[in-house]
Order: C-alpha cells, then sequence, then structure tokens
C-alpha cells in the first residue's frame, strides 16, 4: 500500500505564503544570507571584494555589451557558486562535525565547484580581452 505524501504546507509553517508576501518575505530572507555569508565566510568577503573591482573594471571596460555581460556575469557566477557551497557546508556541519566520507565528499565537491567557476572566470575575461 502506498503512502500519501504530505502536502508541501504542512511540513512548513514558513510555506503557503502567497503573491506580495511571499516575494517580500523571500526578499529578506535573501538579505539575511548575505548577511550571514558575508559575516561568516572569509572566502565570501573575498569574492565580494574581488566583484567590487572587477565589476567597475568590466562596465568602464571599451568592449561591447555582450562582452560587459559575461565579464559581470562570471564574476556573479563565483559568488553564487559561493553560496551554495557555504550552505553545503553549513547543511553538512548542522547534520554532524564528525569526519565522514560523505561529508568531506560533499565539501569536497562544493569547493570543486567554486575552483570551477574561478577557472571559468579566468577564461571569459581571457578571452574578452586577449581575444
Amino acid at each position: 500500500m502506498d503512502k500519501k505524501v504530505a502536502p508541501a504546507q504542512s511540513v512548513s509553517p514558513h510555506k503557503g505564503k502567497t503573491g506580495f508576501e511571499r516575494v517580500r518575505r523571500a526578499f529578506f530572507y535573501s538579505i539575511d544570507g548575505l548577511v550571514a555569508a558575508y559575516r561568516g565566510e572569509d572566502a565570501f568577503r573575498q569574492e565580494v571584494l574581488l566583484a567590487v573591482v572587477l565589476i567597475p573594471v568590466a562596465l568602464l571596460s571599451p568592449v561591447s555589451g555582450m562582452a560587459k555581460a559575461l565579464l559581470v556575469g562570471s564574476v556573479l557566477l563565483v559568488l553564487v557558486v559561493e553560496l551554495l557551497n557555504s550552505a553545503i557546508e553549513a547543511v553538512t556541519d548542522r547534520i554532524s562535525i564528525e569526519d565522514h566520507v560523505l561529508a568531506k565528499q560533499a565539501k569536497d565537491m562544493g569547493s570543486a565547484a567554486v575552483l570551477v567557476s574561478l577557472v571559468l572566470l579566468a577564461a571569459v575575461w581571457a578571452l574578452v580581452f586577449l581575444g
């Protein structure tokens, strides 16, 4: 006999908001996440500093609009991937701080994703400026 899965609304009291209220709450949760990452993650702070330097350089560069979009997008992608990596690490640590092969694997994969995004950033910038 198959068990019925409970609706998503009954799983979390935070679910079920719709319309503008959901968007408003999501916005403030996102700000909370950015603040938590900035305060608690050295790598995120370093990458924000990198973005503060590189985004103006990209926007002021004498390249096409598409090239500027690629330059800025590659910088922002690093921040997105770092946020996801930090979330993976936080959840993994919440479950257990004991050494476990799967916890290490999850954290290593998150770190690898950040590395790949940084390689992409370097490749995009090199291709745009060195052609």
